[in-house]
């Protein structure tokens, strides 16, 4: 009996724990985290359009199923953000999973939008294009490890440039996903698809050499802070 009631007393704080845990995530939180695991069917959704298994009207559902969950995903960018900012619930870990949710997203539809398997027929992403954007999360990835291992501390400062590269990737990903449909209703779509994917591109170039810069600028003043209060 006491075994029993030790086994119950046990799972009783393990309950409360886990509703502490979770009750401590807010909601901007949690979207992030819903988006981050809608990747996974998404990315499944992708792979499988051109698989022969399937009849050409499950390969078109499966194209549209992952429109839906990327739609999905990059509204939940923006809301998650609304919350946070005007419920006051900017935390640490959503500055940091915020973009990581987004750099894993874009990383993984450029990937599949360029390759043989994943990508819209007809719309094939050109390779330079993800070069520059997957590029520009390697530099910047780069550059955090190389500010955290100098300064020992985690500097995430989002500029307008990264934003406007994220904004201008998620659209030319939507372009390209809806492309077979609004092609035949557009006239020059495809000439808009272009400069869209060329501007993600280069807005990803300008991104990475603003992160560049202030990372630059942030450890020198570390440095000059750090040697100050050593001379004194």
């Amino acid at each position: 009996m006491d075994y029993d009631l030790r086994n119950k007393g046990l799972r009783s704080l393990l309950g409360r724990i886990g509703w502490t845990s979770a009750s401590r995530l807010s909601w901007p939180t949690r979207i992030t985290i819903a988006r981050i695991l809608l990747i996974a069917p998404f990315v499944g959704c992708m792979l499988n359009m051109h698989d022969p298994q399937f009849s050409d009207e499950a390969q078109e559902f499966l194209r549209h199923i992952a429109v839906l969950l990327f739609f999905l995903m990059a509204i939940s960018d923006g809301i998650d953000g609304y919350l946070a900012r005007h419920r006051g619930q900017i935390t640490k870990l959503g500055t940091f999973l915020d973009p990581l949710a987004d750099k894993l997203l874009i990383t993984c539809a450029s990937l599949l939008l360029v390759s043989e398997r994943g990508h819209v027929d007809g719309w094939q992403l050109p390779s330079m294009v993800v070069v520059l954007i997957i590029g520009k999360d390697i530099l910047i990835t780069l550059g955090f490890l190389i500010v955290y291992l100098i300064t020992s501390q985690v500097h995430i400062v989002p500029v307008w440039a990264g934003k406007l590269a994220t904004a201008l990737q998620l659209s030319m990903v939507i372009a390209v996903l809806v492309a077979p449909e609004l092609a035949t209703v557009i006239p020059g779509y495809r000439a808009f698809a272009r400069v869209l994917w060329w501007s993600a591109g280069a807005a990803a170039v300008l991104a990475a050499l603003i992160y560049i810069r202030n990372g630059t600028l942030y450890i020198e003043q570390y440095e000059r802070a750090h040697a100050t209060d050593s001379g004194r």
